[in-house]
């Protein structure tokens, strides 16, 4: 699965995006923000705050329960504000 970050999430993780293998029992949205997080101390400080984490599968905004089974893409990017 290609993983994509963007924005403060990319600046602190230190990477635009990277291929993974997912280990068994991450199946869903919250199941790799978890996964993320314990993977080294720039994912825990970029996704400190998981609940300001929007993501997004195959393009298509996904909610914390939706599953990753399929998926070929996840994005990860802060909220977004305009005006």
């Amino acid at each position: 699965m290609k993983l994509r970050y963007f924005a403060w999430i990319r600046e602190r993780i230190g990477l635009t995006d990277e291929d993974v293998d997912l280990p068994p029992g991450v199946a869903t949205v919250d199941d790799l923000l978890a996964w993320l997080r314990a993977r080294g101390p720039e994912y825990e400080h970029a996704l400190a705050e998981p609940s300001v984490i929007r993501v997004a599968i195959d393009h298509v905004h996904a909610q914390r329960t939706a599953p990753l089974a399929g998926a070929v893409e996840v994005a990860l990017f802060p909220p977004m504000t305009g005006g």
